[in-house]
Formats: structure tokens, C-alpha cells, sequence
């Protein structure tokens, strides 16, 4: 069975919710779910997952590349992205903040599930 604390930062309930159900399905602990940048970096102080899933486009003045590299300074805790987007300028934004994934939806449990797991063995090998 899996193990692992995750964040969920998703500005669309249904698909945060839909996520959730996958990650609990699997084993995972939800340890909240975030809808903005802002509320991510809140989030990942309070609840210390071992890793975010990070949606790029969320509302508000943050996005998820921004929220990510904050939260990857300031409490080095891995960023998978679970994004719609794959676009060069977007991929370039994105590598600069050193993810340890990036799933393009839509994804599967399977996409989910080797992602989450690849990065929960990095950040433990740390």
C-alpha cells in the first residue's frame, strides 16, 4: 500500500475532489486542499505533506509555478504538476523550479500513482 502525506493545489473543486478520491483510493493521506497560490504556501506550512501536486493555472495573483517555487524554498517539499498545459514557455517557467513530475491531464490513477511515487523515493533518498 502507498504511503505518503500529499497537498492538493487545484482551483477547480470538482477535479481537486476527483483527485482526492484517486490519491485516498490509492493509500495516500490528503493533508488539504489548496484552491490559490497563497493558500498553498499556508497550506504546506501547516500540514507538512511530503509532496504538493501542483496545478500551473490557478486564480489569483500567484500561479502554480510561482506558489511552487516558494514552497520548494522555503519548506523543500517536492511539486509534482498536474497540468493542462505544456506549452514551452510554461515548461521552461516550470523547470526552474526543479519538479520532481509533471502530469499533463487529463491523467489516469496510474499517471498519478508512478509520479507520486517516484517523487516520494527522491525526496526520501534526500
Amino acid at each position: 500500500m502507498a504511503e505518503g502525506r500529499i497537498l492538493i493545489v487545484e482551483d477547480e473543486h470538482i477535479v481537486a475532489m476527483g483527485i482526492k478520491r484517486m490519491l485516498k483510493s490509492l493509500g495516500y493521506t490528503v493533508t488539504g486542499v489548496a484552491s490559490s497560490g497563497e493558500d498553498a504556501i499556508g497550506k504546506a506550512e501547516s500540514t507538512f505533506p511530503d509532496i504538493v501536486l501542483m496545478d500551473v493555472m490557478l486564480k489569483g495573483g500567484m500561479d502554480g509555478v510561482e506558489a511552487a517555487k516558494e514552497i520548494r524554498e522555503r519548506f523543500d517539499v517536492p511539486v509534482v504538476y498536474l497540468t493542462a498545459y505544456s506549452d514551452n514557455k510554461i515548461l521552461e517557467r516550470v523547470k526552474r523550479t526543479e519538479p520532481f513530475g509533471y502530469i499533463i491531464k487529463p491523467f489516469d490513477e496510474n499517471d498519478l500513482y508512478s509520479n507520486i511515487e517516484v517523487a516520494l523515493h527522491r525526496q526520501r533518498k534526500k
